[in-house]
């Protein structure tokens, strides 16, 4: 097999994959035009972040079979077109997650010890031991803000460290907490109960600007703040002036709004802020273990054995690619309603396929279901690769079954999505690329789900949906669209609606809605 190195990785990755008997070419620095001249006389093609495998490239490239990414993320990676040509994506998962932990701690005991400022003091030739004076850590309560895998080292190692860890992660089952004696609890008790808080979730719609002054108010005085996780989480200018008032004792950095930052930010002034260029991967164990590990993974498919990390499907025919995107997309949009509707910790997803589709390989439609499930959560950064094992980790059980035959449909896609005391049913179809919702729960529905939604319950009684459509045109907000779904045929009981709307509605909007007589519940979803 012959691998091409287009990006930077270890050399005991590269002589590993030699050594197996593989024909490997570094080639680092590559333009574009240059990966296309060569990529046709390659099977394995590794990468990190910089190239952008694309649909051209990987149209280009006739012999390749596994595309390895030395990393986690593959948003470089054009991944429906190299799943549709069958070829295999493998990332590392994990490969730095306990570079990141460590960097965390690291951080955390040079603000509790006011290391970096006693050095830069002693380099300074002088010897001021009163004015550098820290606390222990032992005994104080830390807040970790998401119990994913780093969060989740970090609150093992602060565990270890005899402190009190508190856990706020609203995705996360309270059985993965008490294995490492942590205390899940409501993002208001966190940040009152907290003498330091860190950070570790991504930066999506829900979470950027996540740590306002209305929550930095809500804090301890004197609180200590750590963020490795993403720029963006925290509000700076409500940081700024928390540091000001000695509401907050110190803060330590690793991640920006904006990397390289704008050193005149008023943050890097403050003696009590601790800041580091986005370390947290850069350790030399790290570099070399995503590199073994994508190496790993194309000498095991060379030897023809199975890969590890393949964050799509090995292999699947472009005909039978072609039949099953349209249900992808179908499952994708049912997963993010259900994520909408009835939130919380996600417990079981039950898939039932039925017709034509029964025949077809599934596994691309449940990571697509599992993906638009766990994106209103983790973000852009999860995806058909990821979605899967990380569905595993929260503990989220995924059932499938098959029936060859359906009535008045060629296919039908039922889905079942249970929370904690809550469920919801839907059921689809697809008319060649065209995708349909047909059922939420009980209520028939029948629309392609693509848009700005407004997804409410009302008492079927006469005003309700004048005064709906009222408050949207004082707000100025078109509907688009309105479906409504009855259980019976007889007036009564409780309707299911569905606004498709020009623009997303505000909190304020959706706050009024739910005030107006008959409506009872109304959540917004983007599909």
């Amino acid at each position: 097999m012959k691998v091409l190195v287009a990006e930077e990785i270890s050399d005991e990755a590269v002589e590993l994959m030699r050594k197996e008997g593989l024909q490997v070419d570094v080639k680092t620095g590559l333009k574009k035009e240059e990966i296309l001249n060569i990529i046709p006389n390659y099977e394995a093609l590794i990468v990190r972040s910089q190239i952008k495998v694309d649909k051209e490239i990987i149209e280009k490239a006739k012999n390749l079979k596994i595309i390895g990414r030395a990393g986690v993320g593959v948003d470089n990676i054009d991944l429906e077109t190299a799943s549709q040509k069958g070829i295999i994506v493998v990332n590392a998962p994990g490969g730095n997650t306990i570079s990141t932990a460590e960097h965390t701690i690291a951080l955390l005991l040079a603000l509790a010890r006011k290391i970096p400022q006693a050095h830069l003091s002693m380099k300074d030739k002088k010897w001021d031991r009163k004015k550098f004076t820290g606390v222990e850590l032992r005994g104080k309560t830390i807040g970790v803000i998401g119990l994913g895998r780093v969060g989740f080292e970090v609150a093992k190692r602060c565990k270890a460290l005899e402190m009190n860890v508190l856990a706020y992660d609203p995705y996360i089952p309270p059985e993965r907490a008490q294995q490492i004696g942590v205390k899940l609890v409501d993002l208001q008790t966190l940040l009152k109960e907290s003498d330091i808080i860190t950070l570790h979730i991504p930066k999506t719609k829900e979470t950027a600007g996540l740590i306002k002054k209305e929550q930095i108010d809500m804090m301890k005085k004197g609180v200590m703040i750590v963020n490795t996780a993403r720029g963006g989480l925290i509000d700076e200018n409500a940081l700024v002036e928390g540091l000001k008032s000695g509401k907050i004792a110190g803060v330590a950095l690793d991640v920006y709004e904006k990397e390289p930052p704008d050193f005149s930010n008023p943050i890097f002034s403050f003696e009590n802020v601790i800041t580091t260029p986005h370390l947290g991967a850069s350790t030399e164990e790290a570099q070399l273990s995503v590199g073994l590990i994508v190496a790993e993974d194309i000498i095991n498919l060379a030897k023809g054995l199975p890969v590890k990390n393949a964050v799509n499907l090995p292999s699947i025919e472009p005909a039978e690619f072609e039949f099953i995107y349209p249900y992808m997309l179908l499952a994708e949009k049912m997963g993010k309603i259900a994520s909408a509707r009835i939130g919380g910790v996600i417990r079981k997803v039950k898939l039932t396929f039925s017709g034509k589709i029964a025949e077809k390989n599934k596994e691309f439609v449940v990571r697509a279901l599992l993906k638009g499930m766990l994106e209103k959560t983790l973000g852009a950064g999860i995806n058909l690769i990821s979605a899967k094992k990380i569905a595993e980790e929260r503990g989220i059980k995924v059932e499938t079954s098959a029936i060859d035959k359906i009535e008045n449909y060629e296919s039908l896609l039922e889905v079942e999505v249970e929370s904690d005391g809550k469920k919801i049913y839907f059921a689809g179809t697809c008319f060649g690329k065209e995708f349909r919702l047909l059922k939420i729960d009980v209520y028939h529905v029948n629309f392609i789900p693509k848009g700005h939604y407004i997804i409410s319950l009302h008492e079927d009684k006469p005003g309700v949906i004048g005064r709906v459509g009222t408050l949207f045109g004082k707000n100025k907000i078109n509907i688009a669209g309105m479906i409504v779904g009855r259980t019976g045929d007889k007036p009564g009981g409780v309707q299911l609606m569905l606004l498709l709307v020009d623009d997303p509605p505000t909190e304020e909007v959706l706050k009024e809605m739910l005030k107006l007589d008959g409506i009872i519940d109304a959540t917004y979803v983007e599909l």
